[in-house]
This record gives structure tokens, sequence and C-alpha cells, in this order.
């Protein structure tokens, strides 16, 4: 099944109102119903009762929408419960990368003043 096609049957199942669903996905309303009648005819079976005065699921698209729900639910668990990575954000480095100044002794890169 097309991933595109079951996120705006869940859509329009969710809002029950084709337009409004539409809006929702910022797509045509004729484009949501394009796509629900294609994973209608690929599933051989209704999922919306369109000789009804308003938009209801019929018992397949009840199921299948409680099933889509069910993985997005067990999707947005195992995100949560994902162990963070150890460590955090790294320090820059402070230093120029040479070791302590030696009293006494010259600076490397640095010209001695003139007198």
């Amino acid at each position: 099944m097309d991933t595109i096609a079951l996120r705006r049957f869940v859509a329009a199942a969710e809002e029950l109102h084709f337009a409004h669903a539409a809006k929702h996905l910022n797509i045509p309303r004729s484009t949501l119903i394009a796509s629900v009648r294609e994973l209608e005819s690929e599933l051989g079976t209704p999922l919306f009762d369109m000789d009804a005065p308003t938009t209801t699921l019929t018992p397949a698209g009840e199921a299948l929408l409680a099933d889509q729900q069910r993985k997005r639910a067990e999707t947005a668990a195992s995100v949560q419960n994902k162990p963070q990575p150890a460590g955090g954000k790294a320090k820059a480095n402070k230093g120029k990368g040479r070791a302590p100044a030696v009293k006494g002794q010259p600076r490397p890169g640095k010209r001695r003043q003139s007198r």
C-alpha cells in the first residue's frame, strides 16, 4: 500500500470531511478523493460510505483507521524510548596547541624586541 495514500486516508478519516482534510494536507480536494479511491480499489473494499448524508467510515475503513493509528502510536513511542547518545557538546580548544611558556625562553614565532 502507498504510504501517501494511507496518510491521506487517515487525515480524511479523522476529519470526516474531505475539504477540511485536503486543506490540512495542502492539496486539492479532488486529489484527496482520487487517493482514497485508489486505496479503495487496491484494497477491494470501500472505506467511506458515500451514500450517507455526512461522511462516515465503513467497518473496513474503521478497521484500517484503527490499525494506522496504532502503528503511528507505536512509532511515536519507539522514538521517545530511543536512548540518547552519550556525551555532549565538544568544547573548543582554548590553547594555541603548544607547551606552556618556560620562564626565560623566547616564545616561538615571536621576535625579540630591539632596544
